[in-house]
């Protein structure tokens, strides 16, 4: 075997991943992701402390079984921006002792263009784009010219569309992650229970907010007091017709404002299989070809932070394993 592989990590939040990808044809020879979930679920959303401990522990166990291919790697990627700065810590730390090690070149990738790059995992990428991405912490619809040319055309004031999903389920007591327990729920739900308040209807901003239908959650819950097994499924259905309403709301007006040709969902919260259903049919009305990355991939994952570096590899845009920095509140492209 020559050296043709590239290996990535991710640790921004609480899901510890590592990848193999051939460089020549996107090739995924390695994958394996260790989620966090249960151990955060009692905290109701993720402690930064206890995630940094946890990636302390998984990251080296997943690393161990990548040794095959130390030999052959080329180059080594990791997550360096944006997300939680002691878990992100955690994968950079390793990447470095990798790049220094080894002697290999180091990739410092952005968490928000890798979910960009979840939808060509094992393929080339297909730009131009509009793509709206949908996760626990962010919430924008972004053009995307080529990997060196991106640009945010609309994100939230506050709250992200995932986020809101996550705190309204703790609202209820339902745990951590909140996303795939509210879309369960709100299918046995009656959504028209609860007239929620689409937030920004009437407003021509081209923005997205999220704190005011949460907080009208929150009061209903008040009101309701003890929530019966229904109430919970209504409250589920009831808010979800609205953020997704309001995600649609606003995307129009971009896409108004801004055609395109090919539009994309990705993220963790793409998951969401009413957001695709809906989007799809808008997409369908427009006469827009419509894209998701796998099921599989939309949320964190070292897949995506891999075929995202071969991009920068190819550039040759590498970073110096002693001044790269973690970048916690960045939100930019690189």
């Amino acid at each position: 075997m020559k050296k043709e592989f590239l290996l990535s990590i991710e640790s921004s939040c609480d899901d510890s991943s590592i990848a193999i990808t051939r460089i020549s044809d996107y090739k995924l020879l390695f994958h394996k992701k260790i989620s966090q979930e249960k151990q955060h679920a009692a905290y109701g959303g993720v402690v930064p402390e206890l995630a940094s401990r946890l990636h302390a522990v998984a990251l080296p166990k997943i690393l161990e079984e990548t040794k095959e291919f130390f030999p052959f790697l080329k180059a080594v990627a990791v997550t360096n921006e944006p997300g939680l700065s002691v878990t992100l810590m955690e994968g950079v730390m390793m990447a470095k002792a990798l790049s220094l090690s080894l002697g290999l070149p180091l990739i410092g990738v952005n968490h928000l263009k890798g979910h960009i790059y979840s939808l060509f995992i094992e393929k080339e990428a297909e730009l131009p784009k509009t793509v709206l991405l949908v996760s626990g912490g962010h919430t924008m619809v972004i053009d995307v010219q080529s990997y060196d040319l991106i640009r945010v055309l609309a994100t939230t004031m506050d709250d992200s569309f995932g986020e809101s999903f996550d705190k309204v389920a703790k609202m209820m007591g339902l745990g951590y992650p909140g996303g795939p327990v509210i879309e369960e729920l709100a299918r046995r739900g009656d959504e028209n229970r609860f007239a929620f308040p689409v937030p920004l209807k009437n407003s021509p901003k081209i923005a997205f907010s999220y704190s005011g239908l949460k907080n009208a959650v929150r009061r209903t819950i008040e009101e309701i007091g003890r929530l019966t097994d229904k109430d919970k499924a209504d409250i589920a259905a009831s808010f979800q017709k609205a953020a997704i309403e309001h995600l649609l709301h606003k995307t129009k007006k971009v896409l108004d404002i801004f055609p395109a040709s090919s539009f994309a969902i990705v993220g963790g919260a793409s998951a969401n299989l009413k957001v695709r259903e809906i989007f799809e049919k808008e997409c369908e009305k427009r006469g827009i070809d419509i894209s998701f990355a796998e099921l599989k991939y939309c949320s964190d994952n070292a897949a995506m932070i891999g075929r995202c570096a071969i991009e920068a590899y190819k550039r040759k845009d590498f970073s110096d394993p002693l001044s790269l920095k973690v970048k916690p509140k960045s939100s930019f492209f690189n």
